[in-house]
């Protein structure tokens, strides 16, 4: 889904996100944070990602090229993180040329009341990229508590010889994310597993390990991230809070205590759910304002 058959102008909404807002590290769905971009006469992805990240960090930047009934040219969803970035970007965007000969359209998408919104959390680099947007590069740091085996065979003990045809990896991560300037701490767990089809083939079996190895290490860092709330100001500032919703008790152990439930396998490994594409048709575009786009065009 998501084919823009356009072209329909629409009046955007010209009202200002007003007072703090909460930012979470998890996948932007709300109303207000994308906006659809579309007169586009080529798909410059790179030229958009510049004009656009100059008024916020960017989620995401989408073309696609118009349906058939539309005519030739392209149209864009560009997500951001922020309300308040999408809307200050939308009046300042519509209507202007940029980089490109014809004016642009712009236009707040929200989200249609009939979607069931699904909280996705994002990918542990895209949490860094905004954990670094709005704390900088020295507001966080993060270390591994543990990263251990869980296949139930001892990996570095086992011959390689003596292990099955088909055998699947498992290894559980906890990541420590602490924002020294904030007092805050939170861990996340990460549990990754992946299927060596030849154990006896040891370069499959040691570069196996270290993907599942990462894997497990970026799905704890983005878990401890998800306990992690922005509370940007409008004069820019931002504070933080914990978020007690997430809460989990790998957070009040200590090292040796949070090692000893690992080894006896007592932890719930319950996971966050990553980051998944969308589609133009979740949105729908300020219905309350359609103009006559197709003679205009």
């Amino acid at each position: 889904g998501g084919a823009w058959a356009g072209p329909l102008l629409l009046t955007p909404r010209m009202a200002l996100v007003a007072g703090p807002e909460v930012l979470g590290f998890q996948v932007p769905t709300e109303s207000g944070k994308a906006l659809l971009v579309w007169g586009l006469e080529e798909g410059p992805e790179h030229s958009l990602f510049s004009a656009f990240s100059e008024f916020g960090l960017l989620y995401s930047v989408r073309v696609h090229r118009n349906a058939a009934v539309a005519g030739p040219g392209y149209y864009a969803l560009v997500k951001f993180y922020s309300a308040r970035d999408a809307s200050r970007a939308q009046r300042a965007c519509n209507r202007q040329r940029l980089f490109q000969k014809s004016p642009l359209k712009v236009c707040i998408c929200t989200r249609q009341k009939t979607f069931k919104q699904q909280v996705l959390a994002l990918r542990s680099y895209k949490c860094k990229e905004l954990a670094n947007y709005y704390l900088g590069f020295n507001g966080w740091s993060n270390r591994i508590i543990t990263l251990q085996n869980i296949s139930g065979f001892d990996v570095e003990n086992e011959e390689l010889g003596r292990l099955p045809e088909r055998q699947c990896l498992k290894y559980l991560c906890v990541v420590e994310v602490t924002l020294p300037h904030h007092g805050i701490c939170t861990r996340g767990l990460g549990v990754a597993e992946a299927y060596v089809e030849n154990g006896r083939d040891s370069l499959e079996f040691v570069m196996k390990t270290g993907n599942v190895q990462k894997l497990a290490v970026e799905k704890a860092l983005s878990g401890a991230f998800q306990k992690i709330l922005l509370i940007v100001l409008e004069n820019g500032k931002v504070a933080v809070e914990y978020n007690f919703a997430q809460e989990e008790p790998i957070d009040t152990l200590t090292d040796e205590e949070l090692r000893g439930l690992i080894q006896v396998n007592d932890l719930s490994l319950e996971q966050v759910n990553l980051e998944d594409e969308e589609f133009l048709s979740d949105f729908s575009f300020d219905e309350e304002h359609l103009l006559e786009g197709r003679q205009s065009n």
